[in-house]
């Protein structure tokens, strides 16, 4: 996936931006606070509905607007056809089209901008709370697999009511017909994610060995949310009903779902120092990048923002080295070229951003 042409008004510091991005490595330069990250948000908004700062769009509209809007001209090597897609959002909805014509979900839209995404809060995949984790696996999903968010919607749409009935105090026999649904959209989506991360794995330890060679290859762990190798779902669900009618929420299932990656070379994942956080965070944003290449023929869109403080020099040469490679589109921010860009001078268009405003360097 590549934009042709991207259209910012009225997000954060910028009033209005137009620009006709290269095929391959994008550079936006500029001083702290100049606009850079407003740019890649702008493209993470069209791909996840969100800013990868904020989760609310509202802070994203600019001081005295009443709204932002982002439009983009974007096009696979898989498709010949370029699809417009804009997105409008002010505090209280939001408008969505592709091609012109409204769209009903933002789904419908975000289905046509695949971004991943390596900025200064990745460390919290490796770091932070499962939901992360599962957020990683679930985008992959939506993108590779068309079952997926049926049983997705099905599955949360049951954990929310049990939780409700759960939460009320009322009998046993009412929370029969969700834990039935539970039990069997859980078994599909536990099935979906063990599936999908297996066959990251290999993805990953490629990554491994392109961005952080000297820890060795790395092992994936998946963990289900229960002890899904002895019993089933149902079967689960009904041994912790009474401990779940106690505590007012439901304890097991693929909403505890989690998973790890270890090296034989460094210590636990507790003990990761924030330099291998971050590593392990960027080794597994280009490992589903190559997987979505590899499934789907052809690349989403890989945005580095700040790379140059988030790396050291080393590192820096090597995740260069790796995505000037891999044939995606690439978007980095920084004050200065990262070390090893230079070393790829064809690739690189260079883009200068100042208090909002951003001009092509000549």
């Amino acid at each position: 996936m590549r934009v042709k042409r991207l259209r910012v008004e009225r997000l954060r510091i910028i009033e209005s931006v137009e620009i006709e991005p290269g095929p391959a490595i994008n550079l936006l330069v500029g001083p702290n606070g100049s606009g850079k990250t407003s740019v890649l948000e702008s493209l993470h908004v069209l791909a996840y509905g969100k800013s990868f700062r904020s989760p609310s769009r509202e802070v994203l509209i600019r001081r005295g607007a009443s709204d932002f809007s982002i439009f983009a001209e974007v096009q696979s090597a898989a498709d010949t056809v370029r699809h417009r897609l804009g997105l409008a959002c002010s505090t209280r909805s939001w408008q969505a089209r592709v091609d012109g014509d409204s769209v009903a979900t933002l789904g419908e839209l975000l289905r046509f901008c695949p971004v991943v995404c390596f900025e200064p809060g990745s460390h919290a995949l490796i770091a932070g709370p499962s939901e992360q984790r599962r957020r990683f696996l679930d985008w992959g999903l939506f993108h590779v697999e068309p079952t997926f968010t049926d049983v997705w919607r099905r599955f949360q749409r049951a954990l929310k009511q049990r939780n409700a009935l759960l939460k009320s105090g009322q009998g046993r026999k009412a929370l029969d017909a969700w834990d039935a649904e539970i039990a069997d959209s859980g078994e599909q989506l536990h099935m979906l994610r063990q599936k999908y991360s297996a066959s990251l794995v290999p993805y990953f330890r490629a990554a491994a060995a392109k961005l952080m060679p000297e820890a060795g290859a790395p092992e994936f762990t998946y963990l289900a949310g229960w002890r899904s190798d002895r019993e089933s779902l149902g079967q689960v669900l009904a041994q912790s009903r009474d401990r779940d009618m106690a505590t007012g929420h439901t304890r097991v299932g693929p909403h505890r779902c989690n998973w790890e990656l270890t090296y034989p070379e460094l210590p636990q994942r507790d003990s990761f120092s924030r330099g291998q956080e971050k590593l392990t965070a960027l080794i597994c944003v280009v490992a589903q990048a190559d997987h979505f290449a590899g499934t789907c023929g052809h690349w989403p869109i890989i945005a580095l923002d700040d790379l140059g403080s988030e790396l050291d020099q080393a590192h820096q040469r090597h995740a260069i080295t790796a995505v000037a490679e891999c044939g995606a589109q690439v978007w980095i921010t920084g004050t200065s070229a990262p070390t090893g860009l230079a070393e790829h001078p064809d690739a690189v268009t260079t883009f200068h951003v100042e208090q909002g405003c951003i001009r092509r360097a000549v």
